[in-house]
């Protein structure tokens, strides 16, 4: 039996950095997936190995669940229904398990995910042999929650051929979990980012697990319905930043011109407010629908300039903006800024031709672009025989 997990990544539409500072932000999953499959071989099989492919990367990595069971001998023994956090010294006994593979300095940032890999795998299943395949279409590191949507495929896959997960194994399609298992599911990927990024907002995992969009501030997550079908072309410019050196400058920003940050940051609540309302509002025509995009537009647009003024913009993201414009399009930054991915909102009327010149000049300026549905579903799963 092979289960096939599938977790969405995520776009921020309205708000990034004012959340730091106390102001409403809105969250959305987009329609590129991270897919996990888990398969289990059979018992006439003398395999002793838990395997891992990272099949993008063509990165393989193997341990003997003997080993695994040595130097995990905690983990695997409580009730996967009870998700726990890693504790310091595990942390330290996966590392040693991931350091044995020597990855490649090229890809020695995937060795948190590696580890989060262990602890989910080992606390699920415990010290079992099985194989494990993962591929995305999310760029690594770019904004669009790529390790939360590894960690949300990774546990839907392994709670899915678990006890305290009951789906039906005989529907070959894509089915979603229930509502209390998408908890589980959630819970898990939190403690799974964890390992990845220490201290992380919950954010990214929960759009992912349950789908469609959140809005949230001062830690408080409230799920939306969006009932517009919105499309962005999500532009990775491949410049990489430091997020924690921008918040850090946002944060000085702040304290040097307090009065005026704290007016940029409450134009941002009243964007982010304003956004989640006008995605939730019904629509009845195609004008309704026209109207909305428009003044989601003039929205994003606004939030662009004021993250502008917050300092976290970046030449790559300029040009992106200007060569958008010549096409009469509106972007913004979603996520850190100081590069990584851009949105630009793509009307229902715009026709595929446009589209595609505009794919093709940006293409030229050396990033990668990616058209996605916004406010899909969230983790799902299928069965199949291995």
């Amino acid at each position: 039996m092979e289960a096939r997990a599938r977790a969405p990544g995520k776009i921020i539409l309205a708000g990034e950095h004012a959340v730091v500072h106390g102001s409403t932000a809105v969250a959305a999953a987009i329609d590129l997936y991270t897919y996990a499959s888990l398969t289990f071989p059979p018992p006439s099989e003398s395999d002793d190995e838990l395997k891992l492919h990272l099949k993008d990367m063509d990165l393989e990595f193997s341990w003997p669940v003997g080993k695994i069971a040595v130097i995990l001998s905690e983990v695997g023994g409580h009730d996967a229904s009870t998700p726990s956090s890693c504790s310091f010294e595990t942390i330290k006994a996966i590392a040693s398990l991931v350091d044995e593979h020597n990855i490649p300095e090229a890809y020695i940032a995937l060795a948190s995910g590696v580890s989060a890999f262990l602890w989910l795998y080992t606390s699920i299943h415990g010290a079992k042999p099985a194989r494990v395949v993962v591929t995305s279409e999310l760029p690594l590191g770019s904004g669009l929650g790529s390790s939360a949507s590894f960690c949300v495929a990774l546990a839907g896959a392994f709670l899915a051929l678990s006890k305290c997960v009951k789906l039906d194994v005989d529907n070959k399609g894509w089915q979603k979990f229930g509502d209390s298992e998408l908890n589980l599911v959630n819970k898990w990927a939190f403690e799974g980012e964890k390992i990845i990024h220490g201290k992380p907002s919950g954010i990214d995992n929960t759009v992912s697990t349950y789908g469609n969009m959140i809005k949230f501030k001062s830690g408080e997550l409230t799920r939306l319905k969006s009932n517009l079908p919105l499309k962005m072309l999500v532009t990775n410019t491949k410049v990489g930043r430091n997020t924690k050196a921008l918040v850090a400058g946002v944060s000085e920003r702040t304290f040097r011109h307090p009065n005026a940050m704290n007016s940029v940051f409450s134009a941002v609540d009243s964007i982010s407010n304003e956004l989640a309302s006008i995605l939730q509002s019904p629509v009845s025509d195609e004008l309704a629908v026209t109207e909305n995009e428009e003044k989601l537009a003039e929205l994003m647009e606004m939030n662009q300039g004021l993250l502008q003024c917050m300092g976290v913009s970046h030449a790559s993201i300029e040009t992106v903006i200007r060569t958008t414009l010549k096409y009469k399009l509106v972007t913004k930054l979603t996520g850190a800024g100081g590069g990584g991915c851009v949105l630009t909102l793509l009307p229902s009327l715009l026709s595929g031709t446009i589209i595609d010149k505009l794919i093709a000049e940006l293409e030229s300026c050396g990033f990668q672009c990616l058209t996605a549905g916004i406010g899909g579903g969230g983790a799902e799963v299928s069965f199949g025989s291995s």
